[in-house]
């Protein structure tokens, strides 16, 4: 399981219509490397690959992620913050045995 919480779902909705992919997606994967040993790479594309799993959001955001990646996902909420001293996706993930003070990597 996946899941995307409202404030992510506004903000991916408002990317894929900005990047030209008004149907598509959000594509969050897993890669080695940053300070903590994993982290989360993005990419905004039009429509999933074949062997994707496909998460659906409010507002009908969706995120794309590869088989691979979703063993370090499994159980995640994808959040975004909002606030006034820091913005960007909050990955709240269970797998993360620690990650790093900015949140873009993690270890297992």
């Amino acid at each position: 399981m996946f899941q995307i919480s409202e404030s992510a779902a506004r903000l991916i909705k408002k990317m894929t219509v900005r990047n030209g992919v008004p149907d598509g997606g959000l594509r969050i994967g897993i890669k080695a490397g940053g300070c903590s040993g994993l982290s989360y790479t993005f990419a905004w594309e039009a429509a999933p690959r074949d062997t994707d799993y496909v998460f659906d959001g409010p507002e009908g955001a969706k995120v794309f992620v590869e088989r691979r990646s979703y063993e370090f996902l499994k159980g995640t909420t994808l959040d975004y913050d909002t606030s006034l001293v820091s913005k960007g996706f909050i990955f709240n993930n269970p797998n993360a045995k620690s990650s790093c003070g900015c949140g873009t990597s993690f270890s297992v």
